[in-house]
């Protein structure tokens, strides 16, 4: 997948998955695409995303266990990130940038570069009822994009969009749309 730029230079994916595998694979290539020009990753999802990541990068023939040890590879469960900064069921903006801007500091040793990031908590927040916190958290995504250097991919599983928000309602928090072949268009508002 090839990473487009928005005139800011913020590029704010999402992916909306079926199953679990195709959903690795992508972020996987989106993960190895920013290794292979020194971005270092931040990847926040559950333990079995996670696991399947990883697999998916060892089997590209890339090295996850030095690229852990440095940070240049920094893999976070989503669950427990949510803990540390949501309240009442809604995220705490000041939480929020603490525990992300640490997280992106710690990725790389802080040298400054673009960081690559997936995450999976909005998906947590709206399979747990809660797409208002879901949409809220996208937004503090998007204003942390103000002050710091990332890319992030969002992924969304599809058996959610059953409630009061479309797919549409989050599209409009992203740049770009992820095919399930791992291209991107951009997301017209």
């Amino acid at each position: 997948m090839s990473q487009g730029e928005t005139k800011a230079g913020h590029f704010h994916a999402v992916r909306f998955y079926e199953d679990d595998a195709s959903l690795c694979r992508i972020v996987s290539g989106f993960i190895a695409e920013g290794l292979a020009v020194r971005q270092p990753a931040l990847v926040i999802a559950t333990a079995a995303h996670n696991a399947c990541i990883l697999d998916n990068l060892r089997a590209s023939g890339i090295d996850v266990a030095t690229l852990q040890q440095t940070n240049e590879l920094l893999m976070l469960d989503a669950r427990d990130m949510l803990n540390l900064f949501v309240d009442d069921g809604l995220p705490d903006p000041a939480r929020f940038r603490d525990v992300a801007t640490a997280a992106l500091r710690r990725v790389g040793g802080g040298r400054r570069t673009t960081i690559r990031a997936y995450g999976e908590m909005v998906d947590l927040l709206w399979k747990d009822g809660r797409s208002a916190a879901s949409i809220k958290l996208e937004l503090l995504w998007n204003n942390l994009a103000g002050t710091h250097d990332f890319s992030l991919l969002c992924g969304y599983a599809m058996g959610n969009f059953y409630k009061d928000v479309t797919v549409q309602d989050v599209c409009r928090h992203h740049t770009h749309l992820v095919s399930d072949n791992g291209t991107t268009s951009a997301v017209t508002h």
